[in-house]
């Protein structure tokens, strides 16, 4: 997911997202806490997943105003 700022403002496209951000945290904190500790998958492969994902993101969609809505809002 991309954060594009709209008018160098961040908070237009990113509050409504980070909300939903914050209830999939507690909802993951929930099925987190429900289980018996055995993952298929371990917690520092996903990191480590995650964090080759954010090396291939292109720097032009990473909060730069080079990307994305940033480039493409039709003037008003």
């Amino acid at each position: 997911l991309t954060c594009d700022p709209v008018g160098g403002l961040v908070q237009i496209p990113c509050i409504e997202r980070n909300t939903m951000g914050a209830l999939k945290a507690i909802n993951a904190a929930r099925l987190a806490k429900r289980g018996d500790g055995n993952h298929i998958i371990s917690l520092d492969k996903v990191i480590l997943t995650m964090h080759k994902t954010g090396q291939d993101m292109m720097h032009q969609y990473k909060e730069t105003s080079l990307g994305g809505l940033a480039v493409n809002l039709p003037e008003c």
